[in-house]
């Protein structure tokens, strides 16, 4: 096998994340929840020209979450306009940019090109890396951000005390920028790494090294720069509703608990590396002793990290998949050192049936996302981007069976499902809400000084003020504090224009306003039904019938 097939160009699979994945995160193929508090903050700051408060979408204050993630949300608006597209433009790109600095983190530790390319190729076929790329949430941010910091950490390990000092300018911004995404998760892992360096057994650093003051002084500055603004706006009761979040809502001290989530957090950790890791069993006991013995410090960082982030995810009153993303490209440059070690490249059958079988999953989903298209039609984007899809299908079937590049392939027929899933999802989900109750507004010329109460999922209403934008002010009535049915339509009263979830059609008086239909979605409960009967001509009713519609109410 040639050495050549491993050196990859870490720009080239950078590029393949950011197109593969781009067409289902750029569009609101699927919304998160989490989504709503930093699209809607966005909006606001544009609205009333406050960067520094963040607002819910009732108008209320939030400060659960430092600023770092609704400042990447807002430079997507300010730059590209408010749209669902510019809400995660930056997110994707961190999930691209998170592969680069993985690359960057096994060559500085080993100088291996081949390393540092199987690396990127297994975070960037990472699921837990994908999804999260596709959402406007801090877990992408903090997972480039950690990544970057043990860039920092690699350089103090890889050249000790004589290390340059750009690694101590890497290390204590980034974590800054870490402090300022997602809180108190970066301090414990940045300051356990430090402990780590100054105790390890086998190549300590020494104090005076790890206390370079002037790159310390300006991660301070950054990363307590919000902190310190809201307690002089806003006193220090922001700090309740911080705190609350950060440590009383999220760790648990139930022992069943804790050995529940950490045994979640630990099958989910080995599942997000599936099948690298199972490469990896055939020769782990040879691979680890040669690791072992000729880097023992990355080995053991590694695996105190990993271990770290098992026990905050089993701390945690409800665990996430997500929660492991800050140091799954430590543990991906681990595995793929692992898997150079044991020589990986000449097993090829276990490359083989893995690529295989993901190639089968791309196929699957590519005819059905050809048939659910053609059966109710869709534009000439679609097949294009189908026809694109099936020629990179045929490529990586053609590589797999001449037995070449198959790390490559591998990692890139994961990448192809999420590419050709969005011409499935585009069928289902898409036009959704926003985009719809935005074609009415502009041809109904709905008068944007008129502010718009909303009753319905409040998650939906996020999408849809992203869509409307900031000269549309639309408040949240139904928020996550539960009203009664009295206080709900007392609220109502004081709006000319409601948009209103169907649920809760029956409450308004109908003889006080106009009502028409803004928006109609599929009902993911009827998704199973509504697939069987594709073919009926009167498919559009049934979707009606059995789909999920908002109703815009005038008030007469």
């Amino acid at each position: 096998m040639s050495l050549k097939e491993y050196h990859i160009n870490p720009w080239v699979v950078m590029a393949a994340f950011a197109i593969l994945v781009g067409p289902f995160a750029l569009s609101f193929h699927m919304h998160f929840p989490d989504e709503m508090y930093y699209t809607d903050a966005a909006v606001k700051m544009i609205q009333n020209g406050d960067y520094l408060t963040t607002y819910l979408g009732n108008g209320e204050l939030r400060f659960r979450k430092p600023i770092g993630t609704y400042w990447v949300v807002l430079a997507g608006f300010k730059l590209f306009g408010v749209s669902a597209f510019s809400s995660r433009i930056f997110f994707l790109l961190a999930g691209a940019l998170t592969v680069g600095a993985t690359y960057w983190l096994a060559k500085l530790l080993f100088d291996d090109k081949k390393i540092a390319g199987i690396s990127a190729l297994i975070i960037a076929a990472n699921p837990v890396l994908i999804l999260s790329a596709t959402r406007s949430i801090p877990d992408v941010l903090l997972g480039l951000t950690m990544t970057l910091s043990a860039v920092g950490f690699a350089g103090l390990i890889r050249f000790g005390d004589q290390a340059p000092k750009k690694y101590l300018w890497i290390l204590y911004l980034s974590l800054a920028l870490a402090l300022e995404v997602k809180g108190i998760p970066a301090v414990a892992l940045g300051g356990l790494g430090i402990l780590y360096l100054l105790l390890n057994p086998w190549k300590r650093l020494s104090f005076k090294t790890v206390l370079h003051f002037p790159s310390i002084a300006v991660a301070l500055f950054i990363g307590l720069f919000w902190f310190v603004a809201m307690w002089q706006i806003h006193g220090p009761t922001y700090l309740d509703s911080f705190l609350e979040d950060q440590v009383g809502a999220r760790v648990t001290s139930r022992y069943l608990l804790i050995l529940k989530n950490g045994l979640l957090a630990l099958g989910i950790l080995i599942a997000i590396f599936i099948p690298w890791i199972l490469l990896v069993l055939p020769k782990i006991k040879e691979s680890t002793r040669k690791a072992w013995s000729e880097n023992a410090v990355f080995f053991g960082f590694a695996l105190l990290w990993g271990l770290a982030i098992l026990g905050m995810g089993a701390m945690t009153a409800k665990f996430y998949e997500r929660y492991l993303l800050p140091v799954a490209p430590i543990l991906a440059v681990l595995i793929g050192w692992l898997l150079v070690k044991g020589q990986f490249e000449f097993r090829k059958l276990g490359l083989k049936i893995s690529v295989w079988a993901f190639l089968s999953l791309c196929l699957i989903v590519g005819v059905f996302g050809f048939w659910i298209n053609f059966q109710l039609g869709s534009s000439a984007w679609i097949y294009l981007q189908l026809a694109v899809g099936f020629a990179i299908l045929t490529y990586l079937f053609m590589l797999t069976i001449r037995s070449e590049k198959l790390p490559k392939a591998l990692s890139y027929s994961f990448l192809l499902l999420f590419f050709l899933l969005s011409t499935v999802t585009a069928k289902i989900s898409l036009p959704e809400q926003g985009e719809q109750i935005e074609v009415f507004v502009s041809a109904n010329e709905i008068d944007p000084n008129e502010e718009i109460g909303f009753i319905g999922n409040i998650h939906t209403s996020s999408k849809i003020r992203v869509f409307l934008g900031p000269d549309y002010y639309m408040t949240d009535i139904s928020s996550e504090k539960k009203l009664t049915d009295e206080e709900l339509l007392r609220e109502a009263a004081r709006y000319t224009y409601l948009i209103v979830e169907d649920k809760f059609l029956g409450l308004i008086p109908k003889n006080q306003y106009e009502i028409s239909v803004g928006s109609v979605n599929w009902n993911s409960k009827q998704i199973p039904f509504l697939l069987q009967n594709l073919s009926d001509p009167a498919f559009d009713s049934l979707v009606k019938e059995n789909g999920k519609i908002y109703y815009w109410l005038e008030k007469m």
